[in-house]
């Protein structure tokens, strides 16, 4: 759930996504707050992916491992433009500490910590 990739370098990458009313996690108009994980996954993924691509490395698998300090300020309504920063903190062996923050026109709406899995 990225239409766009805005950023990525060593520590941080930046998307954005467009929430669609056909999106299988809207509820009701909203973007449900599993959406927001998501967001945040494939946020991070599209990063690594991109960083690996450009060392001519292969695409690693990522599993979310862990979810920690997960705040939402409220949900998004369908056709918002979400913005989300992911900053790449420590990693040790294949586990990297992520911190989310998806934020829309200017205002932050939801943050967490992520844990994940890079498959070898």
């Amino acid at each position: 759930m990225v239409d766009t990739l805005l950023l990525a370098d060593d520590t941080n990458t930046i998307t954005s996504f467009t929430v669609p009313e056909n999106n299988p996690m809207v509820e009701d108009g909203y973007f449900t707050a599993s959406g927001l994980v998501e967001n945040m996954a494939q946020s991070a993924a599209a990063g690594t992916g991109y960083k690996a691509h450009q060392s001519g490395q292969p695409t690693p698998i990522g599993f979310i491992g862990a979810l920690k300090n997960l705040t939402i300020k409220r949900l998004p309504k369908v056709n918002d433009i979400l913005t989300t920063t992911i900053h790449f903190g420590m990693q040790v062996m294949n586990a990297q500490i992520i911190q989310a923050s998806i934020s829309e026109n200017g205002t932050e709406i939801a943050i967490c910590e992520l844990k994940i899995f890079l498959q070898q």
